[in-house]
């Protein structure tokens, strides 16, 4: 799993990322808010170990900016421990709050725990999310920028599958396999058929993704 730490002390970064190794996360590290933002979109993260006293734009404003586009866990890690700023950062959507100086082992036990209980949500309800985008599969519902889109259930079902795996090629016959069953009687243009599809009802140029076809391949949800 991937986890995002927003903090401008270098060395904190540092300790932050070795404890997260050795537990087998992958880290990637921003140092200001703008970066923090503009990596979040990049990477999509697990989780979010975010600090509150941040140059450029501040943990606060960050916050508010990942609870637009996504539910993501966000732990926030800061020297500012007055019951003010715990609760302010608590109702932004922070999961929760350790205050500076912390112990990277209590660190390690709360990041698990924010994970155990928001993975167990994000599975049991079956979305992705993505800026300006949401495929909900439990409720069969797509939206774009809040807008509910008018999507039959294969469309949605290959879209919530491609969607669920960024950045990964499928051939056609996979595709063909895992939405419409081994014993389907058909060709691999339906795939193509559904695609089109849904590129008319959801793609433009001014998003971070789109279902990219890869020539001599298949497609894929490019991030």
């Amino acid at each position: 799993m991937k986890i995002l730490v927003i903090d401008d002390d270098i060395k904190i970064c540092e300790v932050i990322k070795l404890y997260l190794e050795k537990e087998g996360f992958e880290v990637v590290v921003a140092h200001n808010g703008m970066d923090g933002i503009a990596m979040f979109k990049n990477e999509m993260p697990d989780l979010v170990i975010l600090d509150i006293m941040l140059p450029k734009k501040d943990g606060y404003e960050v916050c508010r900016e990942i609870r637009k586009i996504s539910n993501i866990p966000i732990i926030m890690l800061t020297a500012k421990g007055e019951t003010f700023d715990k609760v302010l950062g608590l109702e932004l959507g922070a999961d929760d709050y350790i205050v500076k100086p912390f112990d990277p082992k209590e660190l390690i036990a709360r990041i698990k725990a924010v994970l155990r209980r928001t993975q167990g949500e994000i599975n049991d309800e079956k979305v992705v999310v993505y800026p300006n985008l949401t495929v909900n599969l439990t409720t069969y519902e797509v939206k774009l920028e809040d807008k509910v889109i008018d999507m039959p259930p294969k469309e949605i079902e290959l879209l919530y599958f491609l969607a669920s795996h960024p950045n990964k090629v499928f051939t056609r016959e996979q595709l063909l396999d895992h939405i419409w069953g081994y014993n389907f009687v058909g060709d691999t243009r339906t795939v193509d058929v559904h695609i089109k599809r849904i590129r008319e009802k959801i793609e433009k140029d001014k998003y971070p993704w789109k279902i990219k076809t890869v020539w001599g391949v298949g497609y894929k949800f490019e991030i």
